[in-house]
């Protein structure tokens, strides 16, 4: 990636406050691989002043605070620091880091960046106590110093730093949560990669591996998204072998309880109640849950939702994460098939994947189809409708409702589709029928409209007059 792509707002902000006459501490955080350090590294470039990245520590490593201390010193070494031996305690590594500074001030800005922040805490380590008489004691009164802290562990960045109750309470002067690519600069980053594709492949590309850019960084131009995804997650040698577990072992303190979860999670579409997920992975339905769940959703892997007409006891999660759904359902089982994809586009099993994943598009592209609807300034609540059967009635799952403060509902139906979206007789019926149930839901002042969501549109045709309104794959991408 030779610019930087859907960052615009971001660099803003860092350029704004580099140019401050104040010290600023600026907090970034977000889904590990969304592009945190090459965010910073690119928008700040020639302007760092110190740069340290946290070391992961892999299992059996004996001493995980000498570590990280000694690849801290080594980062110091780096930028020239002499004269100091290595540090026995954190309190006396940022010392010897507030002297490297002290020599190299020549009075313009000053930044400091830390990469990685949570991994650099370490048991018993006093890391947090150090850091913050770092910036209390040193960084505060220096007007020219600009601190930089990343982290992909969101749930320890905001709980240390971003809601500190301590010595960092109130300190950080710029939060930024850094959220994957959208449809647009997915398109974005392939065109400046030379990567001819087709706005239809870019969602299955989307549907795959979400908005991140990293994973769309192993993309090679002169491939189909087929050959691409063959490479980059199966056969012997894909680029990504065993992405699934080191994405949580790097930022979770229980990574075997978050797969677990995750695992719970992707085999029902609509999710799962706190009590269901408590049952089914064994899971203390205390503390330990409640913790794990909402890490979880602070890293945007999994999304808390009440659904449409329930109190918000009955909350459910679901699994939102593209990129561990497809992992899960197809690469885990099959990742020595090296021509998975290849071999199967066609087959009725991923024709059920693509229905699923391309619901899981649209919520990621909410502002889009309220756009796309002329509602953007509308104030609206989305969310899934689950409709109960009885011996009377047949249930349904309504995947998408927009409900708005102009007292219209969107009832939604996503259909990705290789060509127009043809309406039959029994369609129709079944559409009917969940317009009418969810109408009776609604008070007399509301209306129900139903809106299409599909690739290509919906061809005209008897029974199509009972669409109010289409979103189609160029909405999504604007």
């Amino acid at each position: 990636m030779n610019h930087l792509i859907g960052r615009k707002n971001e660099v803003e902000e860092l350029e704004r406050v580099y140019r401050s006459s104040r010290p600023e501490f600026v907090v970034i955080y977000g889904r590990r691989r969304v592009g945190k350090t090459y965010l910073v590294t690119q928008a700040l470039k020639g302007r760092i002043t110190f740069h340290h990245t946290g070391v992961f520590i892999e299992e059996g490593i004996k001493n995980p605070k000498q570590t990280q201390l000694e690849s801290f010193y080594f980062s110091l070494l780096n930028y020239g620091l002499e004269g100091f031996s290595k540090p026995k305690s954190w309190m006396e590594a940022f010392y010897q880091l507030e002297q490297l500074l002290t020599r190299m001030d020549n009075g313009s800005r000053q930044v400091v960046f830390l990469d990685e922040l949570p991994w650099m805490d370490t048991p018993k380590s006093g890391f947090l106590s150090a850091f913050e008489g770092f910036w209390n004691g040193w960084c505060s009164d220096h007007d020219n110093i600009m601190l930089v802290v990343c982290g992909s562990a969101t749930s320890w960045v905001l709980e240390n730093v971003s809601h500190n109750k301590g010595g960092l309470y109130g300190r950080a002067t710029l939060e930024m949560k850094l959220f994957p690519f959208t449809l647009r600069n997915c398109e974005e980053y392939f065109d400046s990669e030379g990567i001819e594709m087709s706005r239809y492949d870019i969602v299955q590309s989307y549907m795959v591996f979400g908005g991140i850019p990293y994973y769309l960084s192993q993309f090679r131009k002169g491939l189909s998204f087929e050959s691409n995804t063959d490479n980059i997650l199966f056969g012997s040698k894909p680029r990504l072998s065993d992405e699934f577990n080191r994405l949580f072992r790097a930022i979770f303190t229980n990574p075997e309880d978050c797969k677990k979860i995750i695992r719970l999670l992707a085999t029902r579409h609509g999710g799962f109640s706190r009590e269901e997920i408590a049952r089914a992975t064994g899971i203390p339905y205390g503390g330990g849950l409640s913790n794990t769940l909402s890490a979880l959703a602070e890293s945007d892997f999994i999304l808390r939702y009440t659904p449409y007409g329930e109190k918000a006891s009955q909350e459910r999660y679901k699994l939102i994460d593209n990129f561990c759904l497809f992992w899960l359902k197809y690469v885990e089982p099959r990742q020595d098939d090296s021509s998975f994809m290849r071999d199967s586009i066609t087959s009725e099993i991923m024709k059920s994947w693509r229905g699923i994943a391309f619901e899981e598009v649209c919520w990621q592209h909410i502002p889009q189809i309220k756009r796309a609807l002329g509602i953007e300034g509308v104030k609206t609540i989305a969310s899934a409708w689950i409709m109960k059967g009885d011996d009377e009635k047949e249930g349904a799952q309504i995947d998408l409702l927009i409900a708005r403060a102009d007292n219209i509902v969107n009832l939604c139906e996503m259909k990705f589709s290789g060509d127009v979206y043809v309406i039959d007789k029994d369609e129709s019926m079944r559409l009917r029928r969940r317009l009418n149930a969810l109408q009776l839901t609604l008070s007399p002042k509301r209306t129900s409209h139903l809106t299409m969501v599909t690739t290509f549109g919906v061809s005209y045709g008897k029974y199509s007059g009972i669409v109010q309104s289409q979103v189609t794959l160029d909405h999504l991408f604007e």
